[in-house]
């Protein structure tokens, strides 16, 4: 209850809310964290991820019409705006193939892209399928955000969460990712923190996850 405590005093919970989005609130708020989550998916700073968000949100362009009205150029311009010029041509293009799928496949509604999976399995494939570059990690930012949100989202703790709970002593060392969840849950149950729900203490887990692994590679 300590370590979990201290954790979710200093690391805060999602990330999602960090940008004042609230995917419990309904599909629109779900929508603006899939883009984000997208964003988050690159090999670039989270720093660097939500203030581009912040530029398309500025902007009005966070649904998947608003972004192939956009068009092309328009979005680069956009993530050059964010400081996403590394990714900006790659990202655009998969920004367009992305919600362009999702109109034509799900009517442009990611709660019938929910609605229609089986289980977490299918919903993660249905996500990935829609267009290359959505990906295990770009999956599994976007869906660990609404578990106990929508009922199919129940992805395996990520690595960098795992890694942080070992070091903290709230998981021992060896479990898969799917045993390493239920304890974690487990502890959870049995301690709630007020004002908190599970999916904030994971995402706390994956920030001190990231400060760890930048904290190694400095020291190399």
């Amino acid at each position: 209850m300590e370590a979990m405590t201290r954790l979710l005093g200093q690391y805060r919970g999602r990330f999602a809310a960090e940008l004042g989005i609230e995917v419990a609130a309904g599909p629109a708020e779900r929508q603006k964290w899939f883009l984000a989550a997208i964003l988050f998916g690159a090999r670039i700073s989270g720093e660097l991820a939500a203030r581009t968000y912040r530029v398309f949100a500025a902007r009005e362009v966070l649904t998947p019409q608003a972004v192939l009205a956009r068009g092309w150029d328009h979005l680069v311009a956009l993530l050059d705006e964010g400081g996403y010029a590394r990714y900006d041509f790659k990202t655009a293009t998969k920004l367009l193939n992305v919600m362009g799928a999702l109109q034509e496949k799900y009517g442009g509604s990611l709660e019938q892209l929910h609605e229609v999976s089986r289980d977490y399995r299918d919903l993660e494939a249905r996500l990935r399928e829609l267009a290359p570059g959505i990906g295990p990690a770009t999956a599994n930012i976007f869906l660990r955000e609404l578990r106990g949100v929508w009922s199919k989202a129940t992805p395996p703790l990520s690595p960098l969460a795992r890694t942080a709970a070992e070091h903290l002593k709230l998981l021992p060392p060896g479990l898969t990712p799917e045993e390493a969840l239920g304890v974690l849950e487990g502890h959870w149950r049995d301690q709630p923190l007020p004002g908190y729900d599970f999916a904030d203490l994971e995402a706390a887990l994956v920030r001190r996850g990231i400060e760890r692994r930048r904290g190694r590679r400095a020291r190399r």
